[in-house]
């Protein structure tokens, strides 16, 4: 069987785990990536608290990044929205119309904010910022910057029609407008761009989502977020019986995908598990968890149709496996499950010591070039010292951690104790898994010289 032709297979499994949301109207997007002092305001009337990566973004939800804060938040379709230090966002509307088609509202309430938008036909998606309001139908690449008496947006690919008080204004590749409140939000448009310190990290975070997301993904499938971690961290692979399955890598014999997480309390639907693995959304939102005998746990695309997962799915799990359960309370807060140990990476300057069993944590998405192969090594010999990606060392910053790992409850909770972290950890490269009874398999090819996502055959 040829790649493209397991890859289409996986896409349709994918597809059908897609809840049909008709009913409820409710839509979840993903808290992708965290860095520094972030907090969320979840709707729940309890204010701001510590956010943490992989929580679910749902309508009313406020993210506020501080000082040295950061975050991306991922759609469906694969879009990211950025925000950095000094940054408020909203998000007023996620919802769904009765035909499917997404609607998605953004109000920046101060600060900056980067948005990557890849048009989906019939989505609705707007920006607020100001008085200003953009109706998103097209692809688009874009900066708005918030101040005390002005607001300035640039785009770096694409256009855009901006509206407000002044009336309609079309903007182009490289072109900026500033909006000034103090004067009728009259605008000034110019034909160049002004460089921003934050510009490269965002950069680089695109670039990211674009080397481990292939392209013939997005063109057959509406939901792309989580894929490009699950391309980074992990491999696909088939097994006879199973069809086309996805595992982490750095996962050891008694690793299970439910030893570190934790449980969010969201309104309308409960409380959810949110895993603390840096590639913990698409696995723990669709599908299940299925044990294989000789290569443990692993991912099997498809779902139920009664929508998206708020807690663990399984099948075939081994004896006295017991997933968590949710909270038997209405307290509302959020719960933190640790049941295994965190392998927190050595790190010494641009130099970092993995160990086995993390499974991910501890690595920051695309710092270390070769995830599968240093998975390999590592299998083999214990431990690998892995050198840091230079990019990665300039642009990223420490990850905040999760509520496990910082010891300290969450909303005033204390943490239940069964072991959960929640930063990131890099992955080795993709190969077809070897049997827990055979030996390792060889080294696989760097992430750049093959499609990062394909199953081997």
């Amino acid at each position: 069987m040829s790649i493209r032709k397991s890859w289409m297979q996986l896409l349709l499994l994918v597809a059908l785990a897609v809840p049909s949301f008709a009913d409820s109207q409710v839509r979840i997007v993903r808290l992708s990536d965290v860095e520094g002092n972030v907090q969320i305001d979840r709707n729940t009337g309890q204010g701001y608290e510590k956010v943490f990566l992989n929580l679910p973004i749902t309508q009313g939800v406020k993210l506020r990044a501080n000082a040295e804060g950061r975050a991306e938040i991922e759609f469906e379709n694969g879009s990211t929205l950025r925000i950095i230090p000094g940054t408020v966002i909203e998000f007023p509307e996620l919802s769904m119309r009765d035909s499917g088609a997404k609607v998605t509202a953004v109000k920046l309430q101060e600060g900056t904010a980067y948005l990557n938008f890849n048009g989906a036909k019939d989505d609705e998606f707007t920006l607020n910022f100001g008085r200003e309001k953009i109706a998103l139908t097209r692809s688009v690449h874009l900066r708005v910057a918030m101040g005390d008496t002005d607001a300035t947006l640039a785009v770096f690919k694409g256009d855009v029609d901006v509206t407000g008080p002044s009336g309609s204004v079309q903007m182009g590749k490289k072109q900026t407008v500033t909006f000034d409140f103090a004067d009728q939000d009259r605008y000034t448009l110019a034909k160049d761009l002004e460089k921003d310190p934050y510009d490269d990290w965002d950069k680089h975070q695109d670039e990211y989502h674009q080397r481990y997301l292939s392209s013939s993904y997005r063109n057959y499938s509406p939901y792309a977020y989580g894929m490009s971690d699950l391309n980074y961290y992990g491999n696909y692979f088939n097994v006879p019986g199973y069809g086309t399955l996805w595992q982490p890598y750095f996962t050891g014999a008694g690793w299970d995908p439910f030893m570190n997480g934790s449980w969010a309390w969201y309104p309308g639907f409960g409380y959810t598990w949110v895993s603390s693995y840096p590639w913990g959304w698409t696995p723990y939102r669709y599908g299940s968890w299925v044990h294989v005998p000789n290569y443990g746990w692993a991912w099997q695309p498809g779902g139920s149709g009664l929508g998206w997962n708020t807690g663990p799915r399984v099948m075939n799990p081994p004896r006295q496996f017991a997933p968590p359960q949710p909270p038997a309370t209405s307290a509302h807060n959020t719960i933190v499950v640790q049941r295994g140990p965190f392998v927190s990476p050595a790190r010494s300057g641009n130099k970092v010591v993995i160990r086995g069993d993390s499974a991910g944590l501890g690595i920051a998405r695309g710092s270390i070039r070769d995830l599968g192969k240093v998975s390999q090594q590592v299998r083999q010999e214990g431990s690998v010292t892995a050198k840091v990606h230079r990019e990665a060392v300039r642009t990223a910053p420490v990850m905040s951690a999760s509520p496990a790992m910082r010891g300290a409850s969450v909303s005033g909770t204390s943490a239940s104790r069964t072991t959960s972290p929640g930063s990131r950890v890099s992955s080795p490269r993709i190969s077809t898994p070897a049997s827990r009874s055979a030996p390792a398999p060889r080294s696989a090819p760097a992430p750049h010289s093959t499609p990062p996502h394909s199953p081997r055959n």
